[in-house]
């Protein structure tokens, strides 16, 4: 393996994994190839074990390393999925709005803006197991016992199987975060006010409609969906203001 140099701020455990993770990026290091012994890194990076063995758990919580034991084994540069990738950018996506308190117009924005960037190829390459798993969840949601966060989870199923319907496995992971990070905040803040009736008679529009193959009407209903989810917000947000001010009244 080619040299690796470290970086001149951070921790070391920060700087080892920051080092070993960029030569994977770069093709240095390649899929299934095995790392250099936790001594051998130690000595090229002149610091501890210690110090590598902690810095080689970074990469792990990553995905990007995984280690074998035995004879045989060690650290093993891994092969990412985008399944993988796309947990972790959920959580990330996640984390981003709640600790910056995107408002919800920006989210509901990115969110459909994404989603229907997705449309043509959906209807263009949708599989009968989208257009299956998508009735499926408009059956489920349309049950009448249904609670509200089996409703939700429903919810983002349904758009998850439209946006996989597109048939691009980047366009998938890059809307995971939008659909299961965005979607359950819109989800919070507007289920006490929505009607399911309407929300089920949307889905099953979007759902005939790339079925058919219709990708303008699949985004005319699309865009009608997001224009319902951002009025419901405005409404929730005149009660609540409106509760706020009988209570200091």
């Amino acid at each position: 393996m080619e040299k690796l140099t470290l970086g001149e701020e951070g921790e070391l455990p920060v700087r080892i994994a920051a080092a070993i993770r960029d030569a994977i990026v770069e093709g240095r290091l390649i899929s299934d190839q095995r790392l250099p012994s936790e001594q051998e890194l130690a000595e090229q990076f002149g610091v501890s074990r210690p110090t590598v063995r902690e810095a080689l758990k970074r990469l792990a919580a990553q995905s990007l390393i995984r280690t074998q034991r035995g004879a045989t084994g060690g650290a093993f540069v891994n092969r990412l999925s985008y399944d993988d990738a796309a947990s972790q950018l959920i959580t990330t996506s996640t984390l981003l709005l709640s600790m910056n308190a995107v408002d919800f117009e920006t989210a509901c924005e990115a969110r459909y803006a994404l989603e229907r960037a997705c449309v043509p190829f959906a209807a263009a390459r949708r599989k009968a197991d989208h257009v299956v798993a998508m009735r499926a969840e408009i059956r489920r949601q349309a049950l009448p016992d249904l609670t509200d966060e089996s409703f939700c989870a429903s919810d983002v199923a349904f758009h998850r199987a439209l946006v996989d319907a597109a048939g691009n496995p980047v366009l998938s992971y890059q809307l995971a975060g939008a659909v299961e990070a965005m979607q359950p905040l819109m989800n919070m803040i507007t289920f006490t006010a929505r009607s399911r009736e309407r929300i089920v008679a949307l889905h099953t529009a979007i759902a005939d409609a790339i079925d058919a193959g219709d990708a303008t009407a699949a985004d005319t209903v699309l865009a009608e969906l997001a224009a319902y989810t951002s009025a419901l917000a405005e409404d929730v947000r005149r009660a609540r203001s409106a509760r706020a001010a009988g209570m200091t009244g």
